[in-house]
């Protein structure tokens, strides 16, 4: 007997699919589920679904504004658990920006213990920061007994969750809202709530009603970090009639008087969403980069208001040209961009208008009016049939003592019993008479449960009283509602009068803890002309003496020092380049690959220590020497040459660089490289190759160039260039002999030819390193 079994016959089935196809549809499902349910607001409520639910857990656990607080882990884990299955950490960080009063414009959680600072600091482990609802939140959640939004199951249908918060006010405008989704992203600065409420009201009266005209009412975004916008009103028009756009925002300053002439900064109020502690650590970077030249310190003298000093370097400088150069070179000027994208009822995707928004709020209100009032009704009409069973419980009060006492069906004999009759009281058990079967004058299944369900004090004729009177406020009630539900004028209505209650609530004058959060902390102004100064106009003109080692460690030391003084160096190094220069001095420096670079001698390192490597400041590739360091006279020509004796007249403007890479001059390539640059001092050019010929020509035989590599300006057999100077040719040719001696050579004649010539030997007593000097 074969242990081998046949193998089981499976059902063919094609489960393959094209590659692009299969991942066509899962991006786009995951695509849709990142757009739908995590980064983008809804327009209604302006909240995206975490912060939804993790409003709606803290209702559950019953943290009112008013009540104690609750371990942010309980919060975090109730949520994690119920409704948000992702990370604790990401749904306690989102938590903790509602109740950062930095962040949100008006907190909709109310933080106990280390929530995180405006320096950037992360908020304390969950396990020890407590929290509750704040009356903003509760504002939010007002309405969610009332059947005024629909219910959703979780995640694994235990339990049920709101699509949407009721949201007593616009929310998304108030607070702003931020995300990236999959293709698409939102960025919604915050808003002043009186100003919204206003445009809300203007709005409802006056429905076709232009975006310019709401910004009457809001002019602007209204950041919980104060500061001042900047931007030109058109372009905030532009942004809130088309849903994108941008805001100039500026830290709000004032110049405090110190006395005699002496004064100082101070930055009260720093852009919304800046880390003060990083924008101090710029502000530093710069003062050491010496790139604002005229600031002298700053430092962070906050408590619990922000208090940033910038000290001058001079008491002459213009504040306004100081705090022009810090807004181009720090965030003390932002730019905020507004991207109005949100979901309208909570499904599509789309840029809005500021109209368009608040639209899609009060739509929403109205539809939250309608929901509440169709409910309250359900209710009046559930206790006006109750109130009818007891008044006729009242009315036959012994009939009903009567059916209570001796049936033995109480609540079948309620509602089977004729009360339209009269009844006679029964004295005992046996007197009692059985209600007949009937359906006039009946009692309801409610109205019987009630009755039975009524307590014996209630049995008063006072309680009876106040049951005719209920009736008859519920009944009044009732018609109200009914006519509310009937007339779309007495709706908006009701909703302005919404609004107004909750513009009193939390408008200009609403304080909290003594302070007041309503007002508008955002304030306008114009940019105005910031005049350009160049950075030498800015720097203090004083005497340095420019020491470069032959390793290419540069220093700037005070003032003007004796040329022959010896200096420190770093061991196996020593001094090359050495000349007095002032702080204002632009200093060019030649690389043997024929780039120019640009350094400003204010910004050099301090004499104190061995310098810096002049490669740190400047992008000299390691491999490139550098063949000479110069303080830039404009208007100042250059004869520049590579070793293979090619060269031509750059004029000195021309070679000032921009940036960090230097501007590239004398082209050279392969082993030639940049040999000379040499000012233009004469009419005559005198060239000596390493053969030891020299040839003497005109100035006006060499092109003048921006850049290039130039003629060939003397012939060599074999090797190249070692040194080319310009003089006068009626001065003569000079250089120093071996003894440190000048010597002089007016004859020229002999060495005297056309460019790119031999030339001949060098005249008697020429130096053997082939140099002029």
């Amino acid at each position: 007997m074969s242990d081998v079994t046949d193998p089981p016959q499976l059902d063919p089935r094609n489960v393959s699919e094209p590659l692009r196809i299969a991942l066509g549809d899962r991006y786009l499902t995951y695509a849709l589920s990142t757009i739908m349910h995590r980064a983008l607001p809804d327009a209604r409520d302006g909240l995206k679904p975490v912060h939804r639910r993790i409003l709606y857990a803290m209702r559950e656990l019953r943290l009112s504004s008013t009540g104690g607080f609750r371990k942010s882990a309980k919060i975090s884990g109730d949520v994690m658990g119920n409704y948000h299955p992702h990370g604790d950490a990401a749904i306690y960080d989102a938590m903790a920006r509602l109740a950062q009063d930095f962040n949100v414009r008006y907190p909709l959680v109310d933080g106990q213990g280390n929530f995180g600072n405006i320096d950037g600091d992360n908020p304390a482990a969950s396990r020890y920061t407590e929290a509750r609802m704040t009356a903003v939140a509760e504002a939010m959640l007002e309405g969610l007994n009332e059947n005024a939004v629909d219910f959703r199951e979780n995640y694994d249908g235990t339990l049920t969750e709101p699509v949407v918060l009721p949201a007593q006010f616009p929310n998304l405008l108030a607070n702003g809202s931020s995300g990236i989704a999959v293709g698409m992203a939102t960025n919604i600065p915050p808003h002043n709530i009186t100003e919204l409420v206003d445009a809300c009201i203007h709005l409802i009266k006056f429905p076709n009603a232009g975006d310019d005209k709401l910004l009457d009412f809001v002019p602007g975004p209204d950041f919980p970090t104060g500061g001042i916008i900047v931007e030109p009103a058109e372009n905030i028009a532009n942004a809130y009639r088309t849903g994108k756009g941008g805001f100039r925002l500026r830290c709000r300053y004032e110049v405090e008087d110190l006395g005699r002439g002496v004064w100082q900064i101070v930055v009260t109020e720093i852009p919304y969403q800046v880390q003060k502690s990083k924008l101090i650590e710029k502000i530093a970077e710069l003062i050491q980069l010496k790139k604002i030249p005229i600031l002298a310190d700053v430092r962070d003298e906050s408590a619990e208001d922000i208090r940033l000093i910038l000290e001058p370097r001079s008491k002459n400088v213009d504040p306004e040209v100081l705090m022009g150069m810090l807004y181009r070179s720090s965030d003390l000027e932002v730019r905020f961009s507004l991207n109005m994208n949100v979901l309208i009822d909570g499904l599509t995707p789309k840029v809005c208008s500021m109209k368009e928004v608040l639209r899609a709020f009060l739509d929403h209100r109205r539809e939250v009016l309608q929901r509440r009032s169709a409910h309250r009704m359900e209710k009046i009409d559930h206790r006006l049939e109750v109130l009818e069973g007891f008044i006729v419980a009242f009315l036959n009060l012994d009939r009903v003592i009567d059916i209570i006492r001796y049936d033995e069906d109480p609540k079948a004999a309620l509602m089977a019993e004729d009360w339209g009759k009269k009844h006679v009281r029964a004295m005992d058990e046996a007197d009692y008479v059985p209600p007949a079967p009937t359906t006039e004058n009946s009692l309801s299944e409610v109205q019987a449960d009630a009755i039975l369900n009524m307590r014996l004090r209630s049995l008063r004729r006072l309680e009876e009283m106040e049951l005719l009177r209920e009736q008859s406020e519920l009944m009044e009630e009732r018609a109200g509602l009914e006519d509310l539900l009937d007339n779309e004028t007495l709706q908006w209505d009701s909703i302005i009068d919404q609004l107004r209650a909750t513009k009193k609530q939390f408008g200009k004058d609403w304080t909290l803890d003594g302070k007041n959060i309503g007002k508008r902390r955002t304030t306008f102004a114009e940019a105005g002309e910031i005049e350009e100064v160049p950075l030498e106009a800015m720097i203090d003109r004083e005497p340095i003496t420019v020491v470069c080692s032959e390793m290419g460690w540069i220093r700037a030391m005070t003032g003007h020092i004796d040329l022959n003084r010896e200096l420190k160096f770093k061991d196996g190094d020593g001094p090359r380049f050495i000349f007095h220069a002032e702080t204002t001095d632009r200093l060019l420096v030649f690389g043997s690959n024929g780039r120019f670079y640009t350094l400003s001698a204010a910004t050099l390192p301090g004499g104190r220590g061995m310098g810096e490597p002049l490669r740190l400041m400047v992008d000299l590739p390691n491999d490139v020497q550098i063949v000479d360091i110069f303080i830039h006279k404009a208007g100042r020509k250059l004869l520049v040459a590579s070793s293979a004796g090619d060269g031509f007249v750059v004029p000195e403007d021309e070679v000032l660089a921009q940036t960090r890479s230097g501007k590239q001059v004398l082209n050279v390539r392969g082993d030639v490289k940049a040999m000379i640059c040499a000012p233009i001092a004469g009419d005559t050019v005198a060239v000596v190759g390493e053969n030891r010929k020299v040839l003497v020509f005109g100035l006006d035989e060499l092109p003048e160039m921006a850049r290039g590599k130039g003629v060939r300006l003397q012939k060599y057999k074999d090797g190249g260039m070692s040194d080319a100077t310009t003089f006068m040719r009626a001065d003569g040719l000079s250089w120093h002999d071996p003894a440190g001696r000048t010597r002089t050579e007016a004859d020229l004649t002999e060495w005297t030819g056309k460019r790119a010539s031999a030339g001949r030997m060098a005249p008697r007593g020429f130096p053997r390193d082939n140099r002029f000097g």
